[in-house]
């Protein structure tokens, strides 16, 4: 019998979930045990869980799990706790490229001999099984054209704190409302530069820009043909919102410098870094180090000119839609779930141990 152990989410403002009460009901009819723990921040509420049969349990209970269950969640676990991990644990554990703080997270799988199986590299035929991208590059562009519009209606107010939506409707009309009061107040419309369009994360930056009214001359897609010969490319510089949606996988050129952002030509007034790869060693987006937060949306890069250049580095976009990017990855997830029934006989799941046992060997 499986036994899955949903841990509640720590990160702030963190609403999404990695199992929904659909894909427990469907995972509990084919025997398995799934214990969900308590948590008022996800947009589902314990008792939609509870009414398809799942166990309820305590906020952070999991360290006190069985020590056969999985504890399944999305982002990183609690902070200042550096103790010994002894479970199985399916997460983006964002440590598997070399990021910042990984040989923490991962010495604390080998020194309680436990086991990480990574969301990110849940592989089937060279893709992902699941992702969150299409939502996150959606999201993307959305706080890239709230952020733009905030500087074009004041220029002098501080960014605000950025909300969830209970769906895409309600977002969308509130862009548009956002895109309306700023060409009121300046005349200007923006473009938007998509780079990685053709990944699923770059079509939804783009199905966004769509949506909320921008033309399609004015979306600008580019993609492996045209970064083919290497950055940095002054091209990004000659439109206003550029969302980066990359899957960085290997060392790359810069697609920007510091440099190029004094030009006083420089049209480029947000960076919309959906990939967040700020603490990799290759970020390919060199202007700025760290990471954003809802509450706290951008960092202003330091230029010599007067056009202010804002980066929004939010590492769970997808959080702005929770429900709805919640049930698109827990429903491309299912299958994967049902087979850890076998898991010796998945290579899904097999795959996804041996990365980890590759990863563990290098700390």
């Amino acid at each position: 019998m499986v036994h899955l152990w949903l841990r509640a989410e720590t990160k702030k403002n963190e609403k999404r979930t990695a199992l929904t009460p659909s894909v427990c009901k469907t995972l509990l009819d084919n025997g398995f045990t799934i214990t969900v723990e308590r948590c008022s921040q996800r947009i589902m509420a314990d008792q939609e869980f509870a009414d398809v049969g799942c166990t309820l349990a305590e906020h952070g209970s999991w360290r006190t799990a069985p020590a056969d269950a999985y504890i399944i969640g999305l982002k990183e676990l609690p902070e200042n706790d550096d103790t010994p991990l002894i479970h199985t644990h399916i997460m983006f554990a964002h440590c598997f490229k070399e990021q910042g703080g990984w040989k923490d997270v991962l010495g604390r799988f080998v020194r309680g001999n436990g086991l990480l199986l990574d969301l990110e590299f849940l592989m089937e035929n060279g893709r992902r099984v699941a992702a969150y991208g299409y939502h996150a590059g959606f999201a993307g562009t959305a706080v890239g054209l709230d952020v733009w519009c905030s500087r074009q209606i004041d220029p002098s107010a501080a960014i605000p704190k950025i909300e969830s939506f209970p769906n895409q409707v309600e977002l969308i009309s509130y862009i548009k409302t956002r895109l309306a009061l700023a060409a009121e107040k300046t005349g200007k419309k923006p473009d938007v530069m998509v780079m990685g369009a053709l990944g699923r994360c770059g079509a939804g930056a783009s199905d966004f820009a769509r949506e909320a009214g921008i033309p399609e001359s004015s979306i600008i897609k580019w993609d492996m043909a045209e970064t083919a010969a290497g950055g940095p490319f002054d091209e990004i510089l000659r439109h206003d919102i550029f969302v980066n949606c990359i899957y960085l996988s290997k060392p790359i050129p810069p697609f920007l410098t510091k440099a190029m952002l004094e030009t006083s030509s420089r049209r480029l007034a947000v960076i919309s870094d959906v990939s967040c790869d700020a603490t990799n060693p290759h970020n390919p987006i060199p202007v700025y180090f760290g990471a954003t937060t809802f509450d706290d949306p951008v960092i202003q890069v330091p230029v010599p000119n007067s056009q202010p250049l804002d980066v929004i580095a939010i590492d769970h976009l997808p959080t702005l839609l929770p429900r709805e990017a919640s049930n698109a990855f827990c429903k491309d997830l299912l299958p994967s779930l049902l087979a850890l029934k076998d898991r010796a006989a998945s290579r899904v799941w097999s795959d996804a141990e041996a990365l980890y046992r590759e990863k563990a060997k290098l700390i």
